[in-house]
């Protein structure tokens, strides 16, 4: 029977990899504490280590999902004002030709 793959959330990496950072334990010290293979958390504090020298953080689940949301909602609104554009064009096209229509 094949075993499944945990995974493990972004501050939990976080919360696992600080004793190794802080105090400069053993990432497998760690790991076998925790009750996790001693493989990940050594590339958790190297993740870790690339982003906090760079100063970037990793965005949160909710706020992931936030910014999904606002994404979709603006390419349906500039494809809504597209085609509000186009309509405009169109009436405005009508109304001169009908305009011209009756000064004749």
């Amino acid at each position: 029977m094949a075993r499944s793959r945990r995974e493990f959330t972004p501050e939990y990496k976080d919360e696992a990899v600080k004793p190794v950072v802080t105090t400069g334990r053993a990432a497998a010290t760690v790991a076998r504490e925790l009750g996790i293979n001693e493989a990940p958390p050594g590339r958790w504090v190297t993740a870790y280590k690339a982003r906090h020298e760079t100063g970037q953080t990793e965005v949160a689940e909710p706020e992931r999902a936030e910014l999904l949301r606002l994404r979709k909602e603006n390419a349906d609104l500039k494809m809504d004002r597209a085609l509000l554009e186009k309509a405009s064009i169109l009436f405005a096209q009508e109304a001169s030709d009908t305009n011209g229509k009756r000064s004749s």
